[in-house]
């Protein structure tokens, strides 16, 4: 993974790089300021190539442009949306750690800097940078898929109110074979809102369309960090398609959906397991080798979110094939 160091202090870049350098990470490189990181970076260009490097340490305190405003102008840019940033700071000042977060910082580690705790960062870092590539291969592959077969519409690919993928596509995602280790674990989570339907005949198509997109942002915040493909019926119905997943993150990540939908606290008269909106959510695993088992899954979980809603709603129920 490519790593680069931004630091006005070269104690500080040795003492960085030494401590990756220990810990095996071969490709880093160390600049003494923002307008070096622009250059390197090629902040401003016209390149449309991917992210040059992998993680950025930056630290806060630098003549010139500072660490906070080097975090924001990194993050402009589109290639640069997901790049770890981790502010390295000697301050103990909330209101600067504040303003890096707003800037787009990641994480922070304090000055003096700790090898366990920097490695530790590092490692989280880089293992949500691999997941996040990973989740946005998978796009650019369902994408090209659909483009292939003479769908090249965007609007048949995409829900407006959600922005997921429409369910169809995800069923066409899941007949490929590219994406999928042969026998391996794929898992399908389902996710449905309780009494969605209630509410929609009490209180119109509107409202209850304003609950589905709330929803959906809190799942795509949920499961940012996480390789997943995201669709969503017409019916409301939510699906999370994790290939080479097992049960236990599966049934992590439902469990965490299901959370966060509640913590929305969004009224909902018409809900029954509590007195705002909560979803049901299923979890099917099983191993596949073909895209006929893989839409198998997609069935059972679609088919079993109802059983959880008839159970109560605001519950994980798991399956396995």
């Amino acid at each position: 993974m490519r790593i680069l160091i931004i630091d006005d202090s070269e104690d500080g870049r040795d003492l960085a790089e030494a401590i990756l350098a220990t810990a095996g990470y071969e490709d880093v490189s160390a600049v003494e300021s923002a307008t070096e990181a622009y250059r390197f970076l090629e902040i401003g260009g016209s390149t449309t190539q991917p992210s040059a490097v992998d993680l950025v340490l930056l630290d806060i305190m630098m003549p010139g442009i500072d660490g906070i405003e080097a975090c924001a102008r990194i993050r402009s840019e589109l290639r640069y949306a997901n790049l770890p940033i981790i502010m390295v700071t000697s301050l103990a000042d909330s209101d600067s750690l504040a303003n890096a977060f707003v800037a787009g910082a990641t994480d922070y580690i304090s000055k003096p800097v700790n090898r366990v705790e920097l490695l530790a960062r590092v490692r989280s870092a880089l293992k949500l940078k691999a997941e996040l590539d990973r989740r946005e291969a998978r796009e650019r592959e369902l994408i090209q898929v659909m483009s292939a077969s003479g769908n090249r519409r965007a609007e048949r690919w995409i829900d407006e109110a959600t922005g997921f993928f429409l369910g169809h596509i995800a069923e066409a995602y899941l007949a490929t074979d590219s994406d999928f280790a042969a026998h391996s674990d794929t898992s399908i989570i389902a996710l449905a809102i309780d009494r969605i339907d209630a509410c929609r005949a009490a209180q119109g198509d509107a409202v209850a369309g304003d609950i589905v997109a709330k929803v959906a942002r809190a799942v795509r915040a949920t499961a940012a960090a996480v390789g997943v493909i995201a669709a969503v019926y017409r019916s409301g119905t939510i699906v999370l398609i994790a290939p080479e997943t097992g049960s236990k993150p599966a049934l992590k990540l439902a469990e965490a959906l299901r959370v966060s939908v509640s913590d929305l606290r969004i009224p909902n008269p018409e809900s029954i397991a509590a007195n705002h909106v909560t979803a049901s959510v299923a979890v099917v695993t099983g191993k596949t080798s073909r895209g006929s088992d893989r839409l198998r899954l997609l069935t059972r979980a679609i088919s079993t979110v109802p059983k959880a809603t008839a159970a109560g709603g605001n519950r994980v129920m798991p399956e396995f094939a």
